[in-house]
């Protein structure tokens, strides 16, 4: 079954890879329903044919989605894997043919394809959205034809109303399709000379921020060295190789350190950090007491 999977990406086009799968023969529902048995047997050699013998339904399902301005050959390439998919759970003794159950695997791998492709912003969080955004293009198309014919245009109540949800979630969705991606390298106006990303703020900090996070940072390592040596030396054991360290005990290597249970090596570990904490606290108490007495 490999063989079908890499077929399409060693053609040279689309139209090398349709014209070598037309020359798979269709298969009888007699030959489908011995190859399904053999294949459930083991025989990979006959998984290779229900698939092969099917690649033409792929690419006609492929085909369906051509308008979400995904590449024909990815959504080929889709549509084969859940083809795949479907011959490995088809059960021929169901009494339904191959193609009426892998046309499901097929839209559904080629439907993940798309919405995970048509934008960086997540699209079709849920099930009833992932409906919506596959069935409002084809329903508004199916509304324009019944219309007057003269380029009527079709409002989110009439598919709404078509679709069975609100109003509010066609227009929703129709305003997320409508919002594609757009390359910050984009050239901005006529001349061309300014791009998208020239107007983007930068989210970088400043030098003094920069300054200042590095000396807050270097305060605070200073305060947890000056409140660990306020703890026991068990206590600052725990903080340092529970809390602090790059490689973090467990608590039952950290019972077997010191001779006791994993709980109570658990309960320890609460109370040094409360100690830690308060140490701190304190420490923190006193370096505001210092600097009001300076400035006073």
């Amino acid at each position: 079954m490999t063989q079908a999977s890499s077929a399409f990406s060693s053609a040279d086009s689309l139209s090398t890879y349709l014209s070598e799968i037309s020359h798979y023969a269709l298969l009888t529902v007699q030959e489908e329903q011995a190859l399904a048995r053999r294949f459930r047997q083991g025989d990979m050699a006959a998984g290779h044919r229900l698939v092969t013998s099917n690649l033409r339904f792929a690419v006609k399902v492929s085909y369906e989605y051509r308008s979400y301005g995904l590449k024909m050959s990815d959504l080929i390439q889709e549509a084969n894997i859940g083809l795949m998919k479907a011959v490995q759970k088809f059960d021929a003794d169901k009494g339904i043919r191959l193609i009426s159950y892998a046309v499901w695997w097929i839209r559904a791998y080629i439907q993940n394809y798309v919405l995970k492709n048509w934008s960086l912003v997540k699209l079709g969080t849920t099930q009833a959205q992932r409906r919506l955004f596959f069935a409002l293009a084809r329903t508004r198309r199916e509304l324009e034809k019944l219309g007057s014919g003269d380029g009527c245009i079709v409002d989110a109540e009439e598919i709404a109303r078509k679709l069975n949800v609100k109003a509010s979630e066609v227009r929703e969705m129709e305003q997320r399709m409508g919002g594609r991606d757009l390359s910050l390298d984009a050239p901005v106006g006529e001349e061309g000379d300014a791009t998208h990303m020239d107007f983007v703020e930068s989210e970088s900090a400043s030098q003094v921020d920069e300054v200042a996070d590095r000396q807050e940072a270097d305060m605070t390592r200073a305060r947890i060295r000056q409140a660990l040596t306020r703890l026991d030396p068990r206590e600052r054991f725990i903080i340092e190789h529970r809390v602090m360290g790059d490689s973090e005990m467990t608590l039952s290597e950290l019972g077997e350190h010191f001779g006791f249970s994993r709980e109570r090596a658990r309960q320890l570990e609460i109370r040094a950090k409360d100690k830690l904490k308060t140490e701190l606290l304190s420490l923190m108490a006193e370096r505001e007491q210092d600097a009001a007495a300076i400035a006073g």
